[in-house]
């Protein structure tokens, strides 16, 4: 069990991003801005208004179905990076607005277009104008991305490609609180180095399992291709990791191949948790590769199949930590080294949504089936040091009703078949139902359960304030399985105090319990419960987090060790 915790909340977010302008003034200015790439038909930058009316499909254009069956020819490409505050408007025409723009280096025109899935010339495909939009709204650099055509003349359309960039240097101060305990840390980091949507940072964070000195480097299209490469190198106070990984993964529908190899070298201390407190811990070395490759017919119906072989080494080795006060029930050494095969078949369903996981953002959420296998066999003669089957899979699906009313399931399962029986298995499922009651108010419920089976010794299945159980103390309950459900009432205000945050709320009630075996705690896991209320800040303007949670949570049935107020301060990705 990699022992793990959420992203602390950055005090330098939201609130206090002109105080990061101010203070970074040794930031170089706007590096000036790639020239246009004439060959695929792109014109030079036009504007900076922020993303409103701009790049609207004109009313008397053709549908994409008619573009398409009519031969129409992709014409000029007009692409506006637009920048963070938008001047035009009398509410962000100041002096620290323009002074933020001014510091922010704009996201290149050249690193948008390289991840375009269509060029000046070749037919019209409205499908890939979409498909476009939702990677450009994948990245962290940007806020939005709007792609529509926006003329036709001569059976040729001109394609505008709109985004909106956000503030990407973190000089801060971090800070983060859940499950009764607190993170800290310090780091720089940019999201978008020089426009190019590369990010490279360094940091110091400590939090309850460790303090880690880190750097880090992402570049997700290295070179203007489709090679991503991440590097990673930390010092921490129980060992050192160190990451390497180059991918070309299947990043469109129609990709028709893909490649990777990745590695870790990783060094430290996991613990065993009950009530929140650490009752055993155990020093894990673990070494890891994997290189693969892939093949696609791209889509066709509607439909993709992708198939990968590859090779992957998993060797993890544990031993009692030094000096150690506390017990250590060391977990057996275990090398695994298997080739293996896998599967993907997913279907072409993807919607836009608003004021659902996250406040006045644009969402994608794939709603067709996808469903994944992967299948592999260790073998002593590959250097494993067991006989086993390996296999992992995922499924998904998404459903909508009545106009309001959605659910989005997914389900995993991974684990070992050795000596005659199943080993180490777990399998994880989740449902999350969304009832639209209007534009700004949204009730949510989800279930999540884990079930495991024959688990290793060194994974543990846990569940307190760190992963859904707000009211108690992070890693509270342990055992084989977990479930929760969770119910919220979402508010979305049109609150947008000094044009930074958008401001929303929930109140919400969880419940939820361990269960199965628990040799390394407490035998008595009752089901627990807790309410709340909750403050969102949707993060408009910066990269460094989505949404920032300031929760109060009331546990219902606690003991007297756990206090009646829980405080949970952090950023996730969803509401």
């Amino acid at each position: 069990m990699h022992r793990t915790i959420a992203r602390p909340t950055h005090a330098s977010l939201s609130g206090a991003l002109l105080l990061l302008a101010l203070t970074t003034l040794s930031q170089p200015g706007r590096a000036e801005e790639a020239p246009a790439q004439a060959s695929k038909g792109f014109l030079p930058s036009v504007g900076s208004r922020v993303i409103r009316e701009s790049s609207r499909r004109p009313r008397d254009l053709p549908s994409d179905a008619e573009l398409a069956a009519a031969g129409t020819k992709i014409g000029e490409i007009r692409i506006r990076p637009l920048d963070i505050f938008d001047t035009s408007i009398p509410e962000e025409d100041t002096g620290l607005f323009r002074l933020a723009n001014k510091l922010h280096i704009r996201t290149r025109e050249s690193t948008i277009a390289d991840q375009l899935l269509f060029e000046s010339g070749q037919p019209y495909d409205g499908r890939l104008l979409q498909e476009s939009a939702r990677l450009l709204r994948g990245t962290r650099y940007l806020h939005d991305a709007r792609i529509e055509p926006v003329a036709l003349r001569d059976g040729v359309v001109d394609v505008e490609v709109v985004t909106n960039d956000v503030w990407t240097l973190n000089p801060g101060i971090s800070f983060g609180r859940k499950g009764g305990k607190n993170t800290s840390g310090f780091e720089i980091e940019e999201l978008n180095l020089l426009g190019l949507g590369t990010q490279i940072g360094v940091s110091r964070n400590q939090d309850i399992d460790r303090t880690s000195k880190l750097f880090k480097y992402r570049d997700r299209q290295l070179g203007s291709s489709w090679w991503a490469l991440a590097l990673d190198y930390a010092d921490n106070s129980d060992g050192k990791r160190k990451g390497l990984a180059l991918d070309h993964d299947f990043y469109a529908l129609d990709t028709r191949w893909a490649a990777g190899v990745a590695a870790l070298d990783d060094d430290r201390i996991d613990s065993r948790y009950d009530r929140g407190e650490i009752v055993d811990e155990y020093d894990v070395r673990q070494k890891t590769a994997t290189v693969y490759g892939g093949w696609s017919r791209g889509l066709v119906g509607g439909h993709v199949l992708r198939w990968r072989a590859g090779y992957t080494y998993d060797d993890r080795q544990f031993a009692p930590v030094p000096g150690s006060l506390l017990p250590s029930d060391v977990p057996p050494d275990r090398k695994l080294a298997y080739p293996w095969v896998s599967a993907e078949w997913l279907e072409d369903d993807f919607r836009e949504v608003r004021n659902r996981d996250q406040i006045e953002r644009t969402e994608d959420f794939a709603y067709g089936w996808r469903a994944r296998g992967r299948l592999g066999y260790a073998s002593r003669s590959l250097g494993a040091d067991r006989e086993a089957f390996v296999f992992d899979g995922q499924v998904s699906r998404g459903f909508s009703w009545g106009g309001r009313n959605s659910l989005l399931m997914d389900a995993s399962l991974n684990g070992r078949h050795e000596d005659g029986q199943f080993k180490d298995m777990l399998l994880e499922a989740e449902a999350r139902y969304y009832r639209r009651h209007s534009e700004r108010r949204l009730g949510f419920a989800s279930l999540t359960v884990a079930v495991g089976h024959e688990l290793d010794a060194d994974r543990q299945v846990l569940l307190g304030g760190d992963n859904g159980l707000r009211g108690y103390p992070l890693r509270y309950q342990g055992g084989e399985g977990r479930w929760l459900f969770t119910v919220e009432q979402r508010f979305y205000t049109n609150w947008y105090p000094f044009r930074l945050v958008n401001v929303g709320g929930a109140v919400f009630a969880d419940v939820g319990s361990a269960f199965g075996a628990n040799p390394y705690g407490s035998g008595d896991r009752k089901t627990l419960a807790d309410v709340g209320i909750g403050l969102r800040l949707g993060n408009s303007r910066s990269g460094l987090g989505n949404v920032l949670h300031i929760d109060l949570a009331f546990p219902l049935n606690a003991d007297k060790s756990i206090q009646n107020v829980q405080l949970l301060i952090e950023t996730k990705r969803s509401f």
